[in-house]
């Protein structure tokens, strides 16, 4: 017997760059599982993480608004102060608990140290702690030597972290169907965040010597803010050529490959449970990964499309053409919170505090009662090594990234969508740089972002007192 009110499945990877997906076409990384869910839905090509880093992506997803608005800055690991959604603050699954869903979390937390997905609205968790038990008493003697580059891993396939949630999150959509009434899950894999360490048959699936560079590889870092060149000396990789980073961007495409399979899993269950067609899958990523573009490594002090531009997939029903992809600028995280409470009819239990816009509109193909936004912004604000700030505007043609202690960045996307060349100091761009600091500083403040407060600030964006040579 179907329910009445659609289930909701959220699946998230964590470090999945928007083009290292196979429907893209950009990069030769197989998803046929992804590229399936794609076909039958809606894939968005233009979404965007708000801030690129793990846990304030994941606690603004639940609240619904800019991390910069309720305090969380970045990790919540290390030395810095703890910055993480408290347990009463609103949280959207909580919303859907209230209104007779039965919710369940498994995977990556991320959200509070001292409080798991309980705290926040849902019925039950299975973190990645009881997966690290798991793996330590069954494989003890398992090692590894590589550090953050990655290796294969001697663990079988089967007791992968992806493939050991999948059967769990297989095991609960079952339950949660034979309960009859709505149900939520949120399956959020770790994977591939580095390191990179794919089970045989993925390990070698890639062969290092067939990998292409990224668009944004060859990048002297001429023109460019300081610490993008102390982060290649921070991670050790300044002298790296494509020969030393192929096989580490083979391991990344070796467990991008593994997760899809785990999906494909996940999906299957789901179909055995007769519920696919009364339920909406969405699939995305926190952000994405350099893995050697820009000669980096990781997501930190820098707002390329490299880590903020991510996939997003949403496959329910109510897609008009399904198997279409939406070219408009959105918020995976921002926007999935209205989206949600506006499908499922939960409007008036909208706090006022939302800052995304629902998707209804583009996914039903319904007329827009307001123009659609025409850039993103992203945020950064440090972490392990250092703290530095940054905001970042996106249009159709232009990135302007304002980096309040350092040079600022300015790329023409048309011509140069690898973010190679830095043209904040050519003269002939003064007036579009002058109208993205203008729309980023009104955006900002709109948003409640405490950086734009002051008047130091605002003689920066409104008053172009900023060197950029």
């Amino acid at each position: 017997m179907r329910n009445q009110l659609p289930n909701v499945l959220l699946i998230t990877a964590d470090q999945l760059r928007y083009d290292c997906v196979g429907y893209s076409g950009k990069y030769p990384v197989r998803t046929p599982n992804l590229d399936r869910l794609a076909a039958g839905g809606a894939a968005f090509s233009h979404a965007y993480s708000v801030l690129p880093v793990c846990c304030p992506a994941r606690q603004s997803l639940l609240h619904g608004s800019r991390p910069e608005t309720f305090g969380a800055l970045w990790n919540y690991s290390g030395a810095l102060p703890v910055a993480a959604l408290p347990p009463d603050a609103f949280t959207w699954a909580r919303t859907l608990a209230e209104n007779g869903y039965s919710c369940s979390y498994l995977g990556k937390w991320g959200v509070n140290p001292d409080y798991d997905a309980t705290a926040y609205g849902y019925h039950s968790y299975l973190g990645e702690a009881e997966y690290d038990e798991y793996a330590k008493k069954k494989y003890p003697d398992v090692h590894f030597t590589n550090g953050y580059f990655g290796e294969s891993n001697p663990i079988p396939l089967e007791d992968a972290k992806t493939h050991w949630f999948a059967d769990r999150a297989a095991a609960e959509l079952e339950r949660l169907q034979s309960s009859g009434k709505p149900w939520h899950m949120a399956l959020h894999f770790s994977e591939p965040h580095l390191p990179c360490r794919p089970s045989a048959p993925y390990d070698d699936m890639y062969d290092p010597a067939d990998m292409p560079e990224w668009e944004g590889f060859r990048d002297t870092l001429a023109g460019k803010p300081y610490i993008q060149r102390q982060q290649q000396l921070s991670w050790g990789v300044e002298h790296f050529t494509w020969d030393d980073w192929a096989p580490i961007v083979a391991r990344y495409y070796g467990l991008i490959s593994q997760l899809d399979e785990a999906i494909g899993k996940v999906l299957d269950a789901l179909e055995c449970t007769g519920a696919a067609e009364n339920t909406m899958v969405i699939f995305t990523a926190d952000h994405g990964d350099m893995c050697g573009s820009h000669g980096m490594m990781d997501k930190h002090y820098i707002l390329y499309d490299d880590v903020v531009r991510v996939p997003l997939i949403i496959r329910w029903s109510g897609v008009r053409q399904p198997g279409q992809t939406c070219d408009d600028f959105v918020y995976n995280f921002l926007d999935l919170p209205p989206t949600l409470l506006s499908i499922l009819g939960l409007e008036l239990c909208n706090p006022g505090h939302l800052q995304g816009k629902s998707l209804l509109p583009l996914l039903a193909g319904e007329g827009l009662t307001e123009p659609w936004r025409d850039a993103v912004v992203s945020t950064y604000n440090g972490q392990q090594f250092g703290l530095y700030t940054q905001r970042m505007i996106r249009t159709r043609q232009w990135k302007y990234i304002w980096n309040p202690t350092d040079i600022d960045e300015l790329y023409q996307l048309q011509s140069d969508p690898g973010e190679l060349n830095n043209v904040v100091s050519d003269a002939e761009h003064a007036s579009i740089l002058q109208e993205l600091r203008s729309r980023l500083y009104h955006q900002l403040k709109a948003d409640g972002d405490a950086l734009v407060s002051n008047q130091w600030m605002q003689r920066q964006l409104l008053g172009g007192a900023k060197l950029n040579d």
